[in-house]
């Protein structure tokens, strides 16, 4: 019996599509984009095309790999720079380095004028630099760190023979923390004086050790320092070790000065500062300008490539007596017409680009009618320079009267309700406090160091930041002042993030503009249309620039520095470490960072308040405002910056182009505590920081969906004034003012529900702050000495 054969109907050529009703609601705009997009077929590969390809990728990663592996350390390369780091004040490193100096008896050693170690290993054909900053200021370690490819991190078993927790001190732990919050270059740890510790007790030492340093650096492997055997295993560690890529310093290039001479001009007051060194980083132009932490920016002169004294191939450095030879050659002079300028401020007559714009055409025409100079009294510690800047008519702090003072009795005021509430951070707080047993306290002298006012002012800051914590926003409308003149800069929103800016006098909504009102200080400062378009441009015109390329040992001659500042800088021994500066970045602008508390300061942090920055390489003195880090084109403006929260600080401060880290410090009675730690997020001038006012109200007699409310106004006019503003209730009634009933201030509100008793009826004002010009660059006086930084 034949079996039958089933067939499938298969299409021909002429069967009939119907187009799919496909209306793309669903879809996103990134895939309608790609509908639209013309469809070219790729071609297939074959397997050995494939093949091919693959090992052709694997081989350009390896390339570059080893590229980067190359660039340092070796025979035409810059030797590695290590920064030694002991975690114990107490241990003193010179130690370990005489240990890695003998090691090896083919090392060739040298040593510089400024304290830096070169040791020359033709048996690894590797060169390594060790510098060892001074333990007295923790900001010159911050600095070294900066610039170092790696950090030995030295223990010393002695220190830990009785509690092993005190093989890191204090200063040890601040150190780790302020380096792994600007970026740490890669560590190596190692131990040392582990003979020391018993025989039998030695493994279990190690191994507590090493359980220490993996809370710190998870990766890391404890390393021994004792012997010379060690030191060569360290050495051979140092050069092999995978490096760390610091991004915000590995595009723009830096030089950490061996050799330094000043040679006065002919007039006396300036001279030139010769920095001698390795280039880093990227390539240096004579043409841009460089600048020093504790010196400022400068112009350079010319720059000179000098002999390498630490070659490898010495034989081909030496003349017939075998006398070294030093020949200099001369890479670069600086063009006038092409250097970059030092002017601070912006220039009508000066030429910018696209992505820029010239701040003068966005001064509202009402800001111009500034009022005359007259004198005016010159802060303590402020130059004649500085107290120029200080503006006529008070800031958006002062200008409304009496603001500042009703933050000051929002906080009395609720006191009684704040009492009753702890915070956990207090109770955090109290239990990491040293107990009377740890600490000798003498009553008698206990009370000779302290400042009674300072105590009083801290207290009621830590009220008034619990109140607003609580209560944010909320103050009470003064009794003496109008309502609609205390608040007559103040606007209504319908909503914050998406509604309108709604205007109390006229009753007209209108977006709010961001170059409308601006202040007299926008004049000068650098703006940008797009800032990160213009950060890509000038990264991509740097990648272009001619100049001395990274490597190189070469002498950079800064002009115009003053000789009373030099000799007040060699005074404090800091490291002289100079970094280039792309264009722009002289120019004063609006810049915003993002910042979180550290959980070792518990105090309270105001806007305002003086506070110390550190942004890459720059160091700097401001008064921040904060505002929330949030999307959208509006951002609320913090009063306090809270514990465990996240905050955008702006304040006036050279362009600089992100990333880089940022690190926030607080004088706290003659020393600087790290409060706070973020990155630059960038340098926005249009960022719209919005202070919101909440004024509150309580029903008096509810009805249905009307109540009247009473303790918001205390004047009839005042409630005609604000009556276009809505109304909304912290249970999430909204509403609208009807009328007003009296002369007291008494009001019938509408609602789209019935209020409760126990609600509360809020008024949301807002108005657009800007912080005050109060930029001071961190540089050496002739009166300066080093500060200490240590933290609580």
């Amino acid at each position: 019996m034949a079996v039958d054969k089933s067939q499938s109907h298969r299409a021909g050529v002429f069967k009939q599509t119907n187009k799919e009703h496909k209306h793309g609601k669903h879809r996103s705009k990134g895939a309608l984009d790609n509908a639209a997009k013309v469809r070219r077929q790729k071609g297939d590969l074959t397997r050995d095309q494939r093949r091919n390809q693959s090992a052709q990728i694997r081989q350009k990663k390896r390339e570059e790999m080893l590229a980067k592996k190359r660039a340092l350390g070796g025979y035409e390369a810059s030797p590695f720079l290590i920064a030694v780091l002991p975690l114990n004040k107490e241990f003193d490193p010179t130690t370990a380095i005489t240990i890695l100096c003998q090691c090896d008896e083919g090392a060739i050693i040298r040593k510089t004028s400024t304290g830096v170690t070169h040791i020359c290993l033709p048996r690894f054909k590797k060169r390594f630099s060790f510098v060892v900053p001074a333990n007295d200021n923790e900001l010159d370690v911050i600095d070294t760190l900066k610039v170092a490819d790696q950090v030995l991190f030295l223990l010393s078993a002695i220190n830990g023979t009785e509690f092993i927790e005190q093989i890191v001190d204090q200063w040890g732990k601040k150190i780790l923390k302020s380096g792994l919050a600007q970026g740490l270059p890669t560590p190596i740890v190692a131990l040392a004086d582990l003979d020391s510790v018993a025989p039998k007790k030695r493994a279990d030492f190690k191994l507590g050790v090493q359980k220490m340093v993996t809370s710190w650096l998870p990766k890391e492997k404890l390393m021994v320092l004792d012997r010379n055997c060690d030191g060569i295993n360290i050495l051979r560690r140092l050069g092999d070790q995978k490096r760390k890529t610091i991004l915000y310093r590995d595009h723009r290039p830096y030089v950490l000065g061996e050799e330094l001479e000043y040679i006065q001009d002919d007039q006396g007051s300036m001279g030139t500062l010769k920095v001698t060194g390795y280039l880093k980083g990227a390539t240096l132009s004579v043409n841009q300008l460089v600048h020093i932490p504790g010196l400022g920016d400068f112009q350079l002169a010319q720059v000179d490539a000098v002999t390498d004294p630490n070659n490898l191939e010495k034989h081909k450095c030496r003349d017939a007596n075998g006398a070294e030879i030093i020949k200099v050659h001369v890479l670069e002079v600086c063009d006038p017409t092409k250097q970059e300028s030092l002017d601070l401020y912006m220039s009508d007559a000066m030429d910018v680009d696209n992505d820029m714009l010239p701040s003068e055409l966005h001064v509202d025409t009402a800001d111009q009618n500034a009022k005359a100079e007259t004198s005016k009294p010159k802060p303590e510690g402020w130059s004649d320079y500085q107290a120029a800047w200080i503006p006529d008519d008070d800031t958006e702090f002062q200008q409304d009267g009496i603001s500042e003072s009703d933050t000051e009795s929002e906080g009395e005021m609720m006191d009684a309700r704040s009492e009753d509430r702890s915070s956990c951070a207090d109770e955090d707080s109290d239990g990491d406090s040293p107990t009377g047993s740890e600490i000798d306290v003498n009553d008698d002298k206990y009370d000779n160091g302290m400042d009674l006012n300072m105590e009083q002012q801290d207290l009621e800051k830590l009220k008034a930041a619990k109140a607003d914590l609580i209560f944010p926003d909320e103050i009470d409308t003064p009794h003496g002042v109008l309502a609609r003149d205390r608040f007559r800069k103040y606007r209504a929103l319908e909503s914050f993030r998406y509604g309108a800016m709604v205007d109390v006098e006229t009753n007209l909504s209108s977006p709010w503009d961001p170059l409308e009102n601006l202040p007299n200080d926008y004049s000068r400062i650098c703006q940008f249309k797009n800032f990160a378009h213009a950060k890509k441009s000038v990264f991509k015109e740097d990648e272009k620039k001619p100049g001395a390329m990274p490597g190189l040992y070469l002498t950079v001659h800064v002009k115009n520095v003053s000789q009373l500042m030099w000799s007040a800088f060699e005074k404090t021994r800091s490291p002289v470490i100079l970094s280039g500066l792309f264009p722009h970045e002289h120019k004063m602008s609006i810049c915003n960072v993002v910042l979180r508390r550290t959980p070792n300061y518990g105090g309270a942090i105001k806007s305002k308040d003086r506070l110390i920055f550190q942004c890459g390489f720059r160091r700097f003195m401001v008064n921040p405002i904060f505002s929330q880090h949030t999307n959208g084109t509006k951002h609320k403006f913090e009063r306090y910056f809270q514990i465990d929260e996240t905050t955008v600080a702006t304040f006036y401060a050279p362009v600089q182009f992100p990333p880089a880290p940022v690190l926030c410090y607080k004088e706290v009675l003659g020393t600087l505590v790290l409060v706070a730690t973020g990155s630059l997020l960038s340098c926005d001038s249009t960022r719209l920081i919005i202070k919101r006012t909440v004024l509150s109200g309580h029903p008096f007699k509810i009805f249905k969906k009307s109540a009247i409310i009473r303790f918001m106004f205390f004047d009839r006019q005042d409630i005609m004034h604000f009556k276009p503003c809505r109304l909304v209730t912290k249970m999430g009634r909204r509403g609208h003012i009807m009328e007003p009933l009296g002369t007291h201030g008494h009001m019938k509100c509408i609602f789209d529900g019935q209020l409760k008793s126990q609600d509360t009826v809020l008024l949301n004002l807002y108005k657009r702050v800007f912080p005050k010009w109060t930029y001071e660059d961190l540089i050496v006086t002739c009166e300066n000495q080093p500060m200490n930084m240590e933290t609580s």
